[in-house]
C-alpha cells in the first residue's frame, strides 16, 4: 500500500506541487522565525559576553532630583570621585573606569540629524594609563582631552563625511554647539548596533553636559589576577550612596542576555501567529487537494477495496500520502526558512540596525518544529479525506465518480456550523459589552464564530450565489450562467475554496477597520484640540533645555508660546502628574474647555484641575489644596478652575513659573507655538533659526503632528497586509484547485459544450467567472465577519480614546473586493486554459 500511495504522489505531480506549496510556506515561516530569532539572541548575547569579559563589577546609579520621591533632593546625582578614589584601593581591584551619558546628536553637513533619535548618545572618553580606552578601538585620531574636543563612531563619521580636524555641530539638550574632531573609533555599543551614533567628549565636559562635575553615572571595575567577583562586590556596596546599585559582571551579561531575549519574544510570537494563520488556510487547500485525489481515484481505490484491501489500509494508503506531502513540504519549507533568517537578518542591516557578527544557528527546536508542523498540519488535513475514501465500497468501481453526500451527514455538519456560529456570535457580543475585560471572550468568540462559519459556508453558497446568477446570465449569456451553476455544484469544495479567502479577508479587515477608525479619532482628536500652528520637542522624546523655550519666546512672527512641562504634586499622600504651562497662552495654543471658574487664576499661583480629577477627588472651584512640591517643599494652591479633561494635558495645570521654582532641571517634552498669520515656511524657517538650526530638534506644522499620531497606525497595517500575504496566495492555490478539480470532473461535459457550439473563448470565460464568483463570495463573507469583530474589538478600548467613532471605509473595502475578482481572474489562468484545450472527442469519452 505504501508502494501505491508513493505512486499516487508522483503520478498527480500538478496537484502535488500546490500542496507543497501550501504547507512549505508555513513551514518556511515557522522554520525562518526560530532560526532568525536564535541567531540574533546569540549573536547579542555573545556581544553582551564579550561586553563583560573584563568587568568583575558594574555599577549603576539613578538620578532621583526629579523624580519626586521622598528624600530626592538629598541623593548625589551619581557616584563621586571621591568613592571611585576608595573602590580603586580595594583589595583586588585592578582598575575602576567611570562613565556619564546623554543624549547628544550629530549633524551631517546640510544640518540634518544623523542616526534615529532615540539612540544617538553621548558620553565620555575614560583614558587609562596608557591613555587609551579599553571600549573604544580607534581607527583615526585618539580621543577628546580638552573642552571643544569630541570623537565619532566610525558609522556617523562617514554618514557625516567628516575627518579629523574638521568641526562638527553636536546638539545635547542645550543650544547646537561646534566641536572639532579629535579621532574615529569603533565599538560594540548596542545604541550604535541600533542605527544611533555615539559622541564622546572629554570627562569634564560630559560631566558637565550630563550630570555634575566630579560625579560619574555607572563604573565599571576589572579585578586583579585571581580576585574573585563575588569579593570584590561585598567590598563595594558598602561605599556607594543609597541611588547606585553594584552587580558582577557575570550577572549583567546574564540579565542583558535576558533582556535580549524578552525583546525578542514579541517579534518571534508576531510571526509564528502568521505562520499559524498561514497554516490555517493552509489546511483548507491540502484538504482540498486530497479530497480531488480522493475523487479522481474513487474507482482505483474501490477496485484495492474489490481485490481484498481493508478499510484500514484504503486509510493508510492515503495518510501516507500525506506524509510524503508533508516531508517534502517540510524540507523544502526548512530550507527556504533558513533563506527567509537570512534575508531578514540582512533586512535589519539595511534599515540602519546593525547585527552582531555570528554563526547561523539552526537549532533542534527549529527543526523538530518545521517538520513536526509540516506534517502533521498535513496529516489533519488529509484525515478527513482518508476517512472518506476508506468508506468507498467495492460496488462504486462500477459507478460514477462523484461521491454524493447524505442528508443526513449535511443536516448534522449544518446544525453544529449553526450552533457554534450563534455560540461564537454571542460572546463576541457580550465581550463588546464588557468593555476591556471582554477582549478574551472576544477573542475565544470570534474562533468559535469563524468555526462555524466555515462549516455553514457551503450551505450558505447556495442563496447567496443564486442572487448573482441572472446578473451573471444577462451580462456574459451561457457562460454566465454556467458558470453560476458550476459554482455551486460542489459546495463542500466551493466552501472549502471560499474559507481560506474569508479567513484572509476577515483578519485583513479587521485590522483596517480598526486601524482607520482609531487613526480618523486620533486625527480629530489632534485637530479639534490643537490650535498652535507648530510642536517644537527634541529627537528620541528627549526633552528640551530651558534655553530653547526663551529663545522660541523671542522668535520674530510668535504669538503665543506654551511649554507642556512636566511636574508633580503630592495632595493627601497622592501624587497628581501636572502640566506646567504659560498663563494666558495656553489656552492660544491648545483648546481648553472649561467648566467653572476661570484659567486666569493660573497667573496668580493657583491651579486648574480636569473636571473627572476634581470629582473623583472632592474638589471643586475655591477649594485650597495643602501640597507638597517635588523638592519637598509645602504649600497651598487654590483651585482657581475646572476644565474638560485634554489628552494633550496633564489633569492639573500649574504656571511655569511655579513648577521651575520647585524643579532642580525643568522637564519639558515640547513646547506649543503659535504665530502672527499662521503656519508658513517663512514662519517655520524663523523658529528653526531661533532655534540655532538645532539638527535634535524638530519644528512640526499641523499637519506633521496628525501624521506622527496616526502615522504609526498605518505603519503598523501595512506590515500586516505584507505578512498576511502569504495565507492570500495560499488562498489563491486553493482556487486554482478547485477549479483544476471541477474541469476534471466536467471533461464530458466540456467536450458537449464544445460539440454543440460553445467555443473556447467562452469556455474559459466560463471557467474565469465561476473563479470570480468563488473569491468574491468568500471576500464578502470575509469583509463582513471582519467588520463584525471589528466593532466588537472597538467597543473594549473606546472609552480610552476620546472621539471614538466606528468607520467602515468603504473604498478599502470596495478595493479588497476588487483584489478578490482580479485573484479569481488570475487563478483562472491554467484551469481555463486547461479547459480549452481539452479534444472534444477524447473529453466526450471520458467517464
Amino acid at each position: 500500500m505504501f508502494r501505491t500511495a508513493l505512486r499516487t504522489v508522483l503520478a498527480h505531480k500538478a496537484r502535488l506541487l500546490m500542496t507543497v506549496l501550501a504547507v512549505m510556506l508555513g513551514v518556511a515561516f515557522v522554520s525562518g522565525t526560530l532560526v532568525f530569532t536564535d541567531t540574533l539572541g546569540n549573536a547579542f548575547q555573545n556581544q553582551s559576553a564579550k561586553s563583560y569579559k573584563d568587568v568583575a563589577v558594574g555599577v549603576t546609579s539613578y538620578d532621583h532630583r526629579d523624580s519626586g520621591e521622598a528624600g530626592a533632593e538629598k541623593s548625589p546625582p551619581g557616584v563621586s570621585q571621591e568613592t571611585i578614589g576608595k573602590i580603586e584601593g580595594l583589595d583586588g581591584v585592578a582598575s575602576v573606569t567611570g562613565r556619564v551619558s546623554g543624549f547628544a546628536g550629530v549633524a551631517d553637513p546640510d544640518g540634518k540629524l544623523i542616526g534615529n533619535g532615540w539612540a544617538n548618545t553621548g558620553s565620555n572618553f575614560a583614558p587609562g594609563k596608557d591613555g587609551k580606552d579599553a571600549s573604544y578601538a580607534f581607527t583615526q585620531g585618539s580621543g577628546p582631552t580638552k573642552d571643544g574636543e569630541i570623537a565619532l563612531d566610525k558609522a556617523t563619521a562617514t554618514k557625516g563625511k567628516y575627518t579629523v580636524g574638521e568641526p562638527v555641530r553636536v546638539a545635547t539638550n542645550g543650544p547646537v554647539k561646534e566641536y572639532t574632531l579629535a579621532g574615529v573609533f569603533t565599538t560594540d555599543d548596542g545604541q550604535v548596533n541600533a542605527g544611533g551614533s555615539l559622541v564622546l567628549f572629554d570627562t569634564a565636559v560630559a560631566q558637565k553636559l550630563y550630570l555634575e562635575p566630579g560625579f560619574y553615572s555607572d563604573l565599571t571595575i576589572t579585578a586583579a589576577a585571581g580576585a574573585p567577583e563575588s569579593r570584590i562586590l561585598d567590598q563595594v556596596k558598602p561605599l556607594l550612596p543609597e541611588n547606585a546599585e553594584a552587580q558582577t559582571g557575570e550577572r549583567l551579561a546574564s540579565d542583558q542576555a535576558a533582556q535580549i531575549k524578552k525583546s525578542l519574544e514579541s517579534l518571534n510570537q508576531m510571526l509564528l501567529a502568521f505562520a499559524a494563520i498561514a497554516l490555517f488556510v493552509g489546511v483548507f487547500l491540502i484538504s482540498n487537494t486530497f479530497t480531488m485525489l480522493v475523487a479522481q481515484r474513487t474507482r482505483e481505490l474501490a477496485l484495492l477495496r474489490a481485490v481484498g484491501a481493508s478499510r484500514r489500509q484504503v486509510k493508510r494508503s492515503v495518510l501516507a500520502e500525506a506524509v510524503v506531502v508533508g516531508a517534502i513540504a517540510s524540507t523544502i519549507g526548512f530550507v527556504l526558512g533558513i533563506g527567509l533568517a537570512v534575508a531578514l537578518r540582512s533586512l535589519m542591516g539595511l534599515t540602519g540596525a546593525k547585527v552582531p557578527a555570528g554563526a547561523l544557528v539552526i537549532s533542534p527546536t527549529a527543526v523538530g518544529a518545521a517538520f513536526g508542523v509540516g506534517v502533521l498540519i498535513t496529516l489533519l488535513a488529509a484525515w478527513l479525506p482518508a476517512r472518506r475514501a476508506a468508506k468507498i465500497p467495492p460496488v462504486a468501481a462500477m459507478n460514477s465518480v462523484h461521491g454524493v453526500a447524505t442528508t443526513k451527514s449535511l443536516v448534522v455538519r449544518n446544525s453544529i456550523g449553526g450552533a457554534l456560529a450563534l455560540l461564537g456570535s454571542a460572546g463576541i457580543v457580550a465581550g463588546a459589552a464588557a468593555g476591556s475585560d471582554g477582549r478574551m471572550l472576544i477573542g475565544a468568540g470570534a474562533f468559535l464564530a469563524m468555526v462555524g462559519i466555515i462549516v455553514l459556508i457551503p450551505l450558505l453558497s447556495r442563496p447567496v450565489i443564486a442572487l448573482v446568477r441572472p446578473l451573471l446570465h444577462r451580462v456574459f449569456g451561457v457562460s454566465g450562467k454556467l458558470a453560476g451553476l458550476n459554482a455551486v455544484r460542489n459546495p463542500r469544495r466551493t466552501g472549502a475554496t471560499a474559507s481560506a479567502l474569508a479567513i484572509g479577508l476577515t483578519l485583513v479587515t479587521g485590522l483596517t477597520v480598526l486601524g482607520v477608525t482609531i487613526g480618523q479619532a486620533i486625527d480629530k482628536s489632534t485637530t479639534d484640540n490643537i490650535k498652535a500652528d507648530y510642536m517644537v520637542r527634541m529627537e528620541g522624546a528627549g526633552d528640551l533645555d530651558q534655553s530653547a523655550l526663551t529663545a522660541l519666546e523671542k522668535a520674530p512672527g510668535v504669538s503665543a508660546v506654551s511649554p507642556q512641562q512636566s511636574a508633580t504634586l503630592e495632595v493627601k499622600d497622592d501624587f497628581h502628574y501636572a502640566s506646567a504651562v504659560t498663563p494666558g497662552d495656553i489656552e492660544k495654543v491648545i483648546n481648553i474647555a472649561s467648566v467653572s471658574g476661570s484659567l486666569d487664576t493660573l497667573a496668580q499661583g493657583g491651579i486648574a484641575v480636569a473636571e473627572d480629577t476634581a470629582k473623583s477627588n472632592g474638589w471643586k472651584v475655591g477649594d485650597t489644596l495643602s501640597v507638597t512640591y517635588s523638592d519637598k517643599k509645602k504649600g497651598e494652591l487654590k483651585v482657581g478652575a475646572t476644565y474638560k479633561p485634554n489628552e494633550f494635558l496633564s489633569p492639573v495645570l500649574i504656571s511655569t513659573e511655579l513648577a521651575t521654582a520647585h524643579e532642580a532641571r525643568p522637564y519639558i517634552p515640547e513646547v506649543w507655538v503659535k504665530m502672527d498669520g499662521g503656519a508658513s515656511d517663512a514662519h517655520e524657517q524663523a523658529l528653526v533659526d531661533s532655534l540655532g538650526k538645532n539638527p535634535a530638534i524638530t519644528v512640526m506644522d499641523q499637519q506633521d503632528i496628525r501624521n506622527e499620531f496616526g502615522g504609526m497606525i498605518n505603519t503598523m497595517l501595512n506590515i500586516m497586509y505584507g505578512l498576511l500575504a502569504m495565507a492570500l496566495i495560499i488562498a489563491i492555490l486553493g482556487v486554482v484547485n478547485t477549479l483544476a478539480m471541477s474541469v476534471f470532473e466536467r471533461q464530458q461535459e466540456i467536450g458537449m459544450l464544445r460539440a454543440i457550439g460553445l467555443d473556447r473563448a467562452k469556455v474559459k470565460r466560463m471557467i474565469r467567472l465561476e473563479a470570480v464568483v468563488i473569491s468574491l463570495f468568500g471576500a464578502v463573507i470575509g469583509v463582513g465577519l471582519g467588520s463584525f469583530l471589528a466593532w466588537a474589538i472597538g467597543q473594549t478600548f473606546k472609552d480610552e480614546i476620546p472621539g471614538y467613532a466606528l468607520v467602515i471605509p468603504w473604498d478599502r473595502i470596495g478595493l479588497f473586493l476588487v483584489l478578490a475578482g482580479v485573484v479569481g481572474v488570475l487563478a483562472a489562468l491554467w484551469p481555463a486554459r486547461s479547459a480549452a484545450k481539452l479534444n472534444m472527442l477524447t473529453a466526450i469519452k471520458t467517464g
